[in-house]
């Protein structure tokens, strides 16, 4: 007997090898049981009944008795044979609920921790960085190139307005993410752990696409900030038949100093 799990990603609950020994051996016992009494039957059916008729009545009372307790006894077998299926198979039926709960546990788990592809309605904003250009109103005012504390500060108004996953240059991003810049020889990199990443700025954020949109183009957000500071902003929102997809977080998770508490 083999148990039905749900085709998932991850781990899968399989029967144990014990489970697996019982299922055979009472399979066995109720093969052996059917057998005996099949084999009872035709020998009652073969029994000559001249032979019984000859019998004294104390000789066939006494053969009678025989075969009630024979009979009481393959009984009580077939019953406790029958009472372990009926466990086995409530048992069977609750480890199925558990491996349920427990798959749809886990792909609760993976979709907070951003370790699953993901798509939804949303908006995809599209950043320009313009630094070291002159402005386009006063060509003696340069513009400061994006930080990484800008990019920063865009993601949090994007969560605040209910952003569920959000992606950059198509990097994930999660709880561990670090994004930073590095300064060499005069030149900035911007990174997103060890992944390099450059202009444009491409940011997708899944959620509702009307709170989303409002964040972005919020007259007091960052995104209208950097975009008075000569950045170029383009806000695009999904539709049905083009839904924001971001991809799965490809790094390692780890902690080392978090652990269960007892």
């Amino acid at each position: 007997m083999r148990i039905k799990m749900p085709q998932i990603k991850k781990p899968k609950i399989k029967m144990s090898k014990e489970k697996l020994v019982m299922n055979i051996t009472i399979g066995i016992a109720c093969f052996a049981l059917m057998l005996v009494m099949f084999m009872q039957f035709k020998v009652v059916n073969q029994t000559d009944i001249t032979s019984i008729e000859t019998m004294r009545e104390e000789d066939l009372r006494t053969e009678l008795a025989d075969w009630r307790e024979k009979y009481t006894e393959l009984t009580d077998r077939y019953n406790d044979v029958m009472t372990k299926i009926t466990e086995y198979q409530t048992e069977k039926e609750n480890d199925e609920k558990t491996a349920q709960l427990l798959q749809k546990d886990l792909e609760q788990l993976s979709l907070a921790l951003g370790t699953t592809n993901v798509k939804g309605e949303g908006v995809t904003i599209i950043l320009t960085d313009n630094g070291g250009n002159s402005l386009a109103d006063d060509e003696d005012v340069i513009i400061s190139k994006i930080t990484n504390y800008d990019l920063l500060l865009v993601l949090r108004e994007l969560y605040i307005a209910g952003a569920e996953a959000i992606s950059i240059n198509d990097n994930r991003i999660v709880a561990m993410t670090d994004i930073f810049l590095r300064e060499s020889n005069d030149i900035s990199i911007m990174q997103i752990d060890s992944q390099r990443i450059t202009s444009p700025y491409v940011i997708k954020a899944i959620g509702n696409k009307s709170y989303l949109e409002s964040a972005a183009n919020s007259k007091d957000g960052k995104l209208k900030q950097l975009q008075l500071a000569g950045h170029g902003v383009e806000v695009q929102t999904s539709s049905a038949s083009r839904p924001i997809t971001i991809g799965a977080y490809t790094g390692e998770i780890e902690t080392k100093y978090m652990k269960d508490k007892e």
